[in-house]
């Protein structure tokens, strides 16, 4: 993967797990040895693969150690590069083995529907799982028992949350510890598409029936005014139409909106469950030819062929007294509902314009 500007290629980071397991095994460590800590440290990434990492901080007190490690996240714009990443270890009750908590700038579950319980640290099950091996692995080299409590903190960690999709998916009081490899991959889809399922996870766990997915912020707050949704049941969807749907295959709910603005919603009826503007495009040929099945005429039809873009197609349609936008609702139902296709799910789509007002709506009707 190269940045498409100059051919470089794109450089990998480590995930706020990764660096969380780093700082908890070189606390153990040295809280073991009362030696200083091992640094760099190594661990085991769940591949199997072995990395080491620099301390950034280490402190020694009576009768806990803490280190801290600075993510680095490659070339991805990840929110948390840069941050420090701490874990604070003490020697935990005989036979008990690891016990996680949170610290400053670390959230908590609050809600059911996560892979954690509500009341639980914000610590994800695979970090913790990496945390528990190196620990386990340190205490086979020290002699030491692995019983260790481990509160992993990240100064400023509360603020940084306020970028993310926590509080819609009701952690609080900070970020969470992620990550399934160790690795993050540079503009990788998969994190945000993890982000819609747990979104759909919490709402179904909160017996809500009519959840919703909008590509952007102003269509979301359209929604929210007409169906008046809460928090829970709206989907930062984004342009993952398909990931939002196809999930939604295998974890249904009683009712689904989907909502965005004129182009976006043109992508899905052409076909596409990827919106992104660098992943599909409208085809201006298929609009024009949809223009006239609903009575434009061929200079209009023309017109919107050499349209710069789907909102000026859009303006011309308009302008020539054509309904461009129901028919364009209608054929991105169609292609919503093959991606949903359950008997379970009644489905709707919305198309607003640039100020959130309503351009076209379908009925709600069940996909299978």
């Amino acid at each position: 993967m190269s940045d498409g500007g100059s051919g470089r290629p794109l450089r990998r980071g480590w995930t706020t797990g990764a660096c969380a397991t780093a700082a908890a095994r070189a606390a153990f460590e040295a809280l073991a040895t009362g030696a200083p800590p091992p640094d760099p440290v190594e661990i085991a990434l769940p591949s199997g693969k072995r990395v080491a990492f620099a301390l950034a901080t280490f402190e020694r007190g009576e009768d806990f150690a803490r280190a801290g490690v600075v993510k680095d996240a490659g070339d991805d714009p990840d929110v948390t590069h840069g941050a420090l990443i701490c874990a604070q270890v003490r020697r935990g009750a005989a036979g008990a083995g690891v016990r996680f908590f949170a610290g400053q700038g670390v959230g908590t579950v609050t809600r059911p529907g996560l892979p954690l319980p509500p009341g639980e640290p914000a610590i994800n099950p695979v970090p913790r799982r990496m945390m528990a091996e190196m620990i386990l692995e340190a205490s086979a080299k020290t002699g030491v028992a692995p019983d260790a409590d481990i509160e992993i903190s990240i100064p400023g960690g509360e603020a940084l949350a306020k970028h993310t999709l926590n509080g819609r998916l009701g952690i609080v009081g900070g970020l969470s510890i992620l990550g399934t490899t160790g690795i993050v991959t540079p503009f990788s889809c998969a994190a945000w598409i993890d982000s819609i399922h747990r979104g759909v996870d919490v709402a179904r766990a909160s017996g809500l029936t009519h959840i919703a997915g909008a590509t952007g912020s102003t269509s979301e707050a359209a929604i929210k005014r007409l169906y008046e949704l809460s928090e829970t049941a709206l989907i930062e969807m984004g342009d993952f139409v398909g990931g939002f749907l196809k999930y939604l295959r295998t974890h249904p709910v009683a009712r689904v909106t989907i909502g965005g603005g004129f182009a976006k919603m043109t992508k899905l009826a052409q076909g596409r469950l990827d919106l992104h503007s660098g992943r599909s495009s409208v085809d201006f040929a298929r609009l024009a030819q949809t223009a006239r099945e609903v009575g434009a005429g061929e200079e209009i039809a023309e017109l919107i062929v050499n349209a710069n873009s789907a909102l000026e197609a859009l303006e011309i349609a308009q302008s020539a007294g054509v309904d461009l936008a129901a028919p364009i609702a209608r054929a991105a139902w169609k292609t919503a509902a093959r991606a949903l296709e359950t008997a379970e799910t009644a489905l709707d789509i919305i198309i607003f314009d640039r100020e959130g007002a309503l351009l076209a709506r379908t009925p709600f009707r069940e996909t299978k």
